[in-house]
């Protein structure tokens, strides 16, 4: 396929993107960091936020986001993979950029590269930074897409770096224990700068990376931590205190933890960008972030969940044992094949009734089929004759058959892939 030019669409130029290089993920910085210094990236001016880790990382962001632009700042946010537009990866000031901006840094990055092959990932990367280089803006907020040492945003010299949780996922990338890992992600600090860790166990690895390069690094749990009861919270760090905190609006156990990362940040930065206590009530209040125990509106009870990691599929568990009662609870499942589905699903026993399994397509995804073997395995049936397990060909189909048979007081949850929640929040709207 020839590149597109300007007079293309978005959607022809991500086509193209997808079958311009010959791996879809292909770890490394050396060909990206030659088309940035051709396109003068290294002079990109205002305050650099990297958030990296397991779980955590998006929403994370978007708490950073908000309360920045609560403030009166102007702030980039990127972060990956979307749920249903392309635009949602790459936000000024809270809104998503157009299909001809995009387009116009696509087209100056084809222009640049040359003989370069560029990952769509190292290509759509660098599209964001050329836009938020562009807009001059105060902060820019920015999450990696896998690891942390070898991923695209770590050719940017961060002024602060979060690394929110570490457990295993993308065990073929980044290794199979929490040290390796750990190591992988400590790679988003730098020399003499902020360096964010609320992992409540760190491991040694991102201790000692952190303690070698001279990073000052942020502990949750010795730097930050935060206490809170039924009706408020507060935060406190080496900067000091803030009381009388409204909880996230973003639903979940975890968000205080990945609340206090954004808040340590914040603190780290203050002698830079300065942001009253009124701001942070403001953003923590008015923060979005879909597919992140995502509730929607209405009857039966509906439950969005990116969740497809065992770490993230805890949480998940754990939130809704936290919920009120419900006769019933229907899981709309699909997962790549990647990924570890028998820890997944071993995370829901006795909390989900139904299993609406259904199939995920493309070359990484799993057949529902397979996750039936799983969950028959994994969960015996009790006296109740229950889980039960139906089998479908994509996730819409497998949501419209739980709507018809859940009642309104009984409970639907959606998850274990961004595509699984993506296709059925697009249905939906």
């Amino acid at each position: 396929m020839s590149a597109p030019t300007l007079a293309h669409s978005l959607k022809e130029w991500l086509s193209y993107l997808e079958n311009l290089h010959h791996k879809s993920i292909d770890m490394g910085l050396t060909r990206v960091k030659a088309v940035a210094e051709r396109l003068n990236l290294h002079d990109w001016s205002g305050f650099k936020i990297v958030v990296a880790g397991t779980n955590g990382k998006g929403s994370t962001c978007a708490m950073l986001e908000a309360i920045y632009l609560a403030a009166g700042y102007q702030v980039g946010l990127y972060t990956s993979p979307h749920l249903i537009d392309f635009n949602e990866r790459i936000r000024l000031n809270g809104v998503n950029a157009s299909d001809e901006a995009i387009v116009a840094k696509f087209y100056a990055i084809e222009q640049a590269r040359g003989e370069i092959s560029l990952s769509y990932f190292e290509y759509t990367t660098l599209a964001a930074f050329l836009l938020f280089k562009e807009a001059g803006l105060d902060v820019s907020i920015l999450e990696v897409g896998l690891g942390g040492r070898l991923d695209v945003v770590n050719i940017v010299d961060a002024d602060c770096s979060i690394v929110t949780s570490v457990d295993i996922d993308h065990v073929e990338y980044l290794g199979d224990n929490r040290e390796i890992i750990g190591l992988e992600k400590a790679h988003v600090y730098r020399a003499g700068k902020p360096a964010i860790c609320s992992d409540p166990q760190p491991p040694e690895s991102l201790l000692n990376y952190a303690k070698e390069i001279g990073a000052d690094l942020w502990l949750f749990g010795r730097d930050f931590n935060y206490d809170g009861d039924k009706q408020q919270w507060a935060f406190a760090s080496r900067i000091g205190r803030k009381n009388a905190l409204a909880y996230p609006a973003l639903r979940g156990a975890n968000q205080l933890l990945n609340a206090s990362a954004a808040l340590a940040a914040i603190d780290a930065l203050r002698p830079h960008l300065a942001v009253p206590l009124q701001s942070v009530r403001q953003g923590l209040l008015q923060v979005t972030w879909a597919g992140r125990f995502q509730i929607l509106p209405g009857q039966p009870t509906t439950i969005l969940d990116v969740a497809h990691n065992p770490h993230a599929a805890a949480v998940l568990a754990h939130n809704l044992q936290s919920m009120s009662y419900f006769p019933y609870t229907y899981a709309v499942l699909g997962m790549l094949s990647d990924k570890d589905a028998a820890e997944v699903i071993q995370k829901f026993k006795g909390i989900i009734d139904h299993w609406y399994l259904c199939d995920l397509s493309g070359p990484r995804g799993r057949k529902a089929q397979e996750l039936a073997v799983l969950v028959e395995k994994l969960l015996p049936k009790d006296d109740e004759n229950l889980p039960t397990v139906q089998i479908f060909e994509n996730p819409v189909v497998a949501f419209e058959a739980v709507r018809a048979k859940a009642n309104d007081n009984d409970r639907i949850v959606v998850f274990g892939s961004f595509l699984t929640v993506s296709a059925v929040l697009e249905h939906i709207r």
